[in-house]
């Protein structure tokens, strides 16, 4: 059986170096900050960002000597995921179908788009 795991939420700056991460797929810490764009980042916040990353379960690393290689073991799509059921629980009783009928009426959803979302959802149900 397989074991449903919790994700854990990240704050604004980890979320920030995460997307690089992801992007990159393996990178050091260097990396990360080039990708950064601001070169007054100190190497300390970024490679302590990344640590606490590790720490919840994002990245993992590869050391060689002094050097770690980062690279991530939770995909983007599984974060979204756990962003998506989040907010559902959150601020819509659970629910897909509040959810969806929420972006139709606040995000002016065409017609067309709500059309090949129903035809992917009933897709998905006969997997």
């Amino acid at each position: 059986m397989k074991r449903k795991t919790t994700l854990q939420s990240l704050t604004k700056a980890e979320e920030e170096v995460m997307q690089i991460i992801w992007q990159l797929d393996r990178c050091l810490v260097r990396d990360v900050i080039e990708h950064l764009g601001d070169p007054d980042i100190p190497h300390s916040t970024v490679s302590s960002v990344v640590r606490i990353l590790e720490k919840k379960g994002f990245v993992d690393h590869k050391a060689y000597g002094k050097t770690y290689e980062y690279f991530p073991i939770i995909t983007k799509e599984a974060y979204a995921q756990h962003g998506v059921q989040s907010l559902m629980e959150k601020y819509f009783g659970g629910s897909p179908k509040k959810l969806v009928s929420f972006l139709v009426e606040k995000e002016d959803m065409k017609l067309k788009e709500l059309n090949e979302l129903l035809k992917s959802l009933d897709n998905n149900k006969k997997k």
